[in-house]
């Protein structure tokens, strides 16, 4: 059993879907290919903080709703 959390990046999607309509736009503003964006969607790699907060002003996101966005707990 891994001890590993999951988080569900579903709001982070849609926002993404949103603000520049696919993932592939949000992987060349972010600086990564968007296979690397895609393993960290899908939970195989973690997002460093200086994305966080690269990706929240890319998005809009305020401070206080990054958790929302990025540590939200997949149930």
């Amino acid at each position: 059993m891994s001890d590993r959390i999951k988080f569900s990046y579903k709001k982070l999607r849609g926002r993404i879907r949103e603000v520049l309509g696919n993932e592939a736009t949000f992987a060349k503003a972010l600086g990564c290919a968007q296979t690397t964006l895609s393993l960290k969607l899908n939970g195989f790699n973690e997002f460093t903080q200086s994305e966080i907060l690269k990706a929240a002003k890319i998005l809009g996101i305020s401070n206080s709703e990054i958790p929302s966005y990025f540590f939200a707990i997949e149930v």
